[in-house]
């Protein structure tokens, strides 16, 4: 069992609903406000952190409106205290030294909050359309890795000089480097080999899509036995889709229903198929049964009864899952449930529900 804190964390809606795109529950909005409002409450509620998807261009259908992750990452670090910030970067799309210089300003303003979530891109419009190029799935992990390498060093304040395949730095350093820590957090995400070998060589964790407890298991076996050197441990954060009520029979009615909904966006995901790469990992397991949510959503298997999915969260925990970054729809109802009904029963302490608190609203 992982000795590291359990955390829970939020996905920021950057690009509208997580589970199904027509919910008259929940209507598209993917705005700075929405988001900037969402994030508040989540560290209201005592969220530990919230990840901030990059998209250039909406992954589901291009004329949707699609919140651009730095520049908010920025502002939310400014209006928040608490909350980590963690910022998902395609390495393609800024060049190692100027994404360096971003993150420590932000790991600056957020006062060592920040944190950023390496990914190698699986959407294939928004590069190829930039005219930057989509090369084959093992040559953007190489790429990542060479990426990663400039930017953590940077990042820490080294004087680099580094000569690659891909990028060549002479004498460079950033100032100033972070003022409460060595550097920002390295997330990495995807499940494929190369980037297992990524983020056993530079993460410091390793986000895993939503699956059933047995998989996640194996996964984290696997990388946590690969050698990393004289660093710390590798920690592990898990993607979840979450519908808690009452009993199991509300739970799987919810479900249902979002089930249901995310049918109608089949149009939607044809067009999200055919832009992906299908050699990434997360979207040839997502196939494999039906969910609501991305990134694994509920396959996860945190629907049930407030008591149920509570066990289930322990048993992840017990695993080596330390961070749970998770979804909802009605995305604020329900993260305000979760966190009146389900954390303190996670944390061994259901009296801390607040009394006279209605979980289903805000």
């Amino acid at each position: 069992m992982t000795t590291t804190p359990l955390r829970f964390g939020i996905w920021a809606l950057v690009h509208g609903p997580r589970a199904a795109h027509q919910d008259p529950e929940e209507p598209y909005d993917a705005s700075w406000e929405r988001n900037r409002d969402l994030v508040l409450a989540a560290e209201e509620l005592g969220y530990d952190s919230t990840l901030i998807a990059q998209h250039t261009i909406n992954p589901h259908q291009e004329d949707l409106d699609q919140l651009e992750a730095w520049s908010a990452a920025a502002a939310i670090a400014a209006l928040t205290k608490r909350i980590e910030i963690i910022a998902a970067i395609k390495p393609y799309l800024y060049h190692p030294v100027v994404l360096a210089k971003l993150a420590l300003g932000i790991e600056n303003i957020s006062r060592g909050r920040f944190a950023i979530n390496l990914v190698n891109a699986w959407n294939r419009p928004e590069l190829e359309k930039a005219g930057i190029g989509f090369p084959e799935h093992d040559a953007r992990y190489a790429y990542g890795r060479e990426w990663i390498s400039v930017v953590s060093r940077l990042m820490e304040g080294e004087r680099l000089t580094y000569a690659g395949e891909h990028f060549n730095v002479t004498d460079y350093a950033l100032r100033p480097t972070s003022a409460y820590r060595s550097r920002p957090m390295i997330y990495v995400g995807g499940e494929s080999q190369p980037a297992r070998e990524l983020v056993a060589g530079h993460g410091d964790v390793w986000f895993i899509n939503g699956q059933p407890l047995e998989d996640v298991a194996g996964l984290i076996a696997d990388v946590a036995a690969r050698p990393r050197g004289a660093v710390p441990p590798l920690r592990f954060g898990l993607s979840a889709f979450v519908i808690a009520r009452e009993t199991t029979e509300q739970a799987q009615a919810a479900y249902e229903r979002l089930l249901s909904l995310a049918a109608k966006d089949a149009p939607m995901k044809a067009i999200q198929k055919l832009n992906t790469d299908p050699k990434v990992v997360m979207m040839q397991i997502m196939q494999k049964t039906a969910r609501v949510g991305s990134n694994g959503g509920t396959a996860a298997g945190l629907v049930g009864s407030y008591d149920e999915v509570a066990e289930r969260i322990k048993a992840f925990h017990a695993a080596g899952i330390e961070l749970f970054m998770l979804q909802f729809q009605p995305f604020e109802a329900e993260m305000r449930r979760f966190a009146l009904e389900v954390i303190p029963r996670v944390r061994g302490d259901a009296s801390r529900r607040r009394p006279g608190v209605a979980a289903s609203g805000l």
